[in-house]
């Protein structure tokens, strides 16, 4: 049976005492967006090392590519190396400190993971996919070590859930360069973001319908001539997470920002499939980040319950309180085991499917809203109050249903799997 070891008791600890120290006392300027969460995310990584470990796992990553790359020039096959999907070649082999931080943060700011989380594991982790050589060292270098933050901008106004079918921002050849147009919203880190990767139709003038077109892939640089990044969007939750909309007005790309550098061959995989992966690695992270909010909610309620006196004894002892105290502790135990199987997974070289991924998002989701939602109903008028963190939490959570795909969406992700259609 899988458990955490000592080695990661260890982890977990320092974990906790750098977000003590660094990410607690500012939690009400995070909150209110007076302060941005990208300077603590870079003392956290200097802090354990995240920066090194990332550019040394880059740079093996990168120097395995320019061998293949060598042998393919000399007219001759690579040898065959084993790769992981869904971006698990990028946490190299750390995935259970790297799951661990996931939920010790989540359980403190989820909006500061939120911007981590889509620095590294979309817009990075994309590049790392799709792109050249000569794409990957250009961009990764900053972004892997979080001295440039990352957007990755797929959503529109009339496209949430159906991101493709409804996606209207395109791209026209003009020349050697591509010329975009559009807007794109809900953008995490959209408003600061140096790197932005940006997902867009190709109009190529031959009378495709809309929702069969092409999805290219680009990266654009902050400051561009034609790009706008709009204010961040206030929001119901993970307010510590500058959210806002992109505007793409006659944006000239040269053919070096096409992630791979050519459009995909007619009846050939298209952005989709990548996008697709990213979502896999995105849910699995849910499951970590469900799990902290349901690990802060319990640790809260039991202090409370231990010191809230109510005619004459502490509330602990009313079977009501204690019924919700098990349930979250049901709640906890199911998704701990969630997240103890996919780091069995990933050290065996495996990543879940799509469909796994969805049932672990769904699943978690709906338990850390459930039991954020509890601990506030165990508060009783105080938890109603922002000065008591189980009001954030609540929040926080229910973003858990909507974040990473809508909840529905899960449902038909893992219902077509199972149907085989």
């Amino acid at each position: 049976m899988f458990e955490w070891s000592e080695t990661d008791l260890l982890i977990r600890d320092s974990i906790r005492e750098f977000i003590d120290k660094e990410i607690r006392p500012h939690i009400d300027e995070l909150e209110s967006g007076q302060l941005a969460p990208y300077d603590i995310i870079r003392k956290l990584f200097v802090a354990f090392g995240l920066d090194a470990l990332a550019r040394e796992q880059l740079t093996r990553i990168l120097d395995k590519q320019r061998a293949k790359d060598a042998f393919r020039a000399a007219g001759a096959e690579p040898p065959a190396t084993k790769t992981r999907s869904g971006g698990a070649d990028l946490l190299g082999g750390q995935e259970t400190m790297v799951l661990i931080a996931v939920s010790e943060l989540a359980g403190v700011s989820m909006g500061i993971l939120t911007s981590l989380g889509v620095s590294l594991g979309l817009t990075a982790q994309t590049i790392m996919s799709k792109g050249t050589l000569a794409q990957k060292e250009r961009w990764l270098p900053r972004l892997v070590t979080f001295e440039h933050v990352g957007a990755w901008a797929i959503t529109e106004p009339d496209s949430g859930s159906d991101a493709f079918g409804g996606m209207k921002s395109y791209v026209r050849r003009e020349g050697d360069h591509y010329v975009l147009n559009g807007q794109k919203t809900f953008i995490t880190n959209g408003p600061d973001a140096d790197v932005i990767v940006v997902f867009a139709k190709l109009d190529d003038g031959d009378g495709t319908p809309l929702r069969e077109r092409k999805v290219l892939t680009f990266v654009l640089d902050k400051g561009m001539e034609g790009l706008t990044q709009g204010r961040a969007f206030k929001k119901m939750g993970l307010m510590s997470s500058p959210t806002g909309e992109l505007f793409f007005n006659n944006v000239r790309l040269s053919a070096d920002r096409l992630l791979g550098e050519q459009e995909p061959e007619s009846g050939v995989a298209d952005s989709k499939d990548e996008v697709r992966s990213g979502f896999t690695l995105e849910r699995i992270f849910v499951a970590a980040m469900a799990l902290g909010i349901i690990n802060e909610c319990q640790r809260l309620c039991i202090d409370y319950a231990r010191t809230r006196t109510l005619w004459g004894q502490e509330i602990g002892r009313f079977q009501l309180i204690q019924l919700k105290l098990a349930e979250m502790e049901i709640a906890r135990i199911n998704v701990q085991n969630m997240v103890f199987s996919t780091v069995e997974m990933l050290r065996a070289g495996k990543t879940p499917t799509l469909a796994e991924a969805s049932a672990m998002k769904l699943y978690a989701s709906r338990a850390a809203t459930e039991v954020a939602m509890e601990a506030v109903q165990l508060f009783g008028g105080n938890g109603y109050m922002a000065e008591y963190r189980v009001e954030q939490l609540a929040r926080d959570a229910k973003g858990l249903m909507i974040y990473a795909g809508s909840n529905e969406i899960q449902v038909t992700h893992i219902a077509k799997a199972l149907i085989g259609s």
